[in-house]
């Protein structure tokens, strides 16, 4: 590639994920990081707030990165976050817990709710709890699930140091964290996949199309300052994130 592309970077993650060229992505990355916890495997999904590039550098792109919903009406989100602040995890509470509420219009009833899968890729610790997956659900302290309303799911990338790659899941997360240092011409053996193949031809379009960089340049360097900024003890005015920064 021309320029080092971090697939961090909320603009690529969303192109990578958000887009409807590469759905067959969305699909793979949602069966991958849910597993088991899904009922059934997603096999068709249609992005609900697809990636558009013509939105302003110095904005958040959108409430959330990626949002779809699958053939059997789950919702599912998927949010890349590089600054980690006090009241992310109610951030994180929030967004979900929101989006299942806002299912139900009028005339629908509670036996309409599907589930909603949140999904968090964090560039830090977000809590001092051992391993890097994190999986929250509505249970009793004896782990009993209350309903089937889905969940939070939490990667934080800082804990995850799995080199000899086993699962997919896996393999999305190392693109994640070492991503930025790629060279689309000596693909490591773990990249030789189609579908890691097809997120570098991605990430390509930002790295050799001038316009693609210059806006990935920018947020960027919006994002890292906006990150500096909120792990600033000095601060005086609290910094809002929610439409500027993740």
């Amino acid at each position: 590639m021309k320029h080092a592309i971090d697939p961090k970077i909320d603009c690529v993650f969303k192109a990578i994920l958000g887009s409807e060229d590469n759905i067959n992505l969305l699909i793979h990355f949602l069966n991958a990081t849910l597993g088991k916890a899904l009922a059934s495997p997603v096999v068709a999904a249609q992005i609900l707030n697809p990636y558009n590039e013509k939105e302003t550098s110095q904005e958040k792109l959108s409430i959330i990165d990626v949002k779809a919903r699958d053939q059997d009406g789950r919702i599912f989100q998927a949010e890349i976050q590089i600054a980690v602040y006090p009241s992310l995890p109610d951030r994180m509470a929030y967004t979900w817990s929101s989006t299942y509420s806002k299912q139900l219009k009028k005339g629908k009833n509670y036996g309409e709710l599907k589930p909603v899968y949140s999904i968090w890729i964090v560039n830090g610790n977000v809590n001092k709890t051992p391993g890097y997956r994190h999986c929250y659900k509505l249970q009793d302290d004896k782990g009993n699930t209350l309903n089937t309303s889905g969940g939070i799911w939490l990667f934080e990338l800082p804990k995850f140091k799995v080199n000899a790659i086993k699962t997919e899941a896996e393999r999305w997360l190392r693109l994640f964290k070492e991503g930025d240092k790629l060279d689309d011409s000596h693909l490591p053996d773990w990249m030789q996949t189609p579908e890691m193949e097809q997120v570098i031809r991605t990430m390509s379009e930002f790295s050799e199309q001038e316009h693609r960089y210059e806006h990935y340049r920018v947020r960027q360097d919006y994002l890292r300052e906006q990150s500096t900024i909120q792990s600033d003890p000095n601060k005086r005015t609290p910094i809002l994130f929610y439409p500027a920064t993740k």
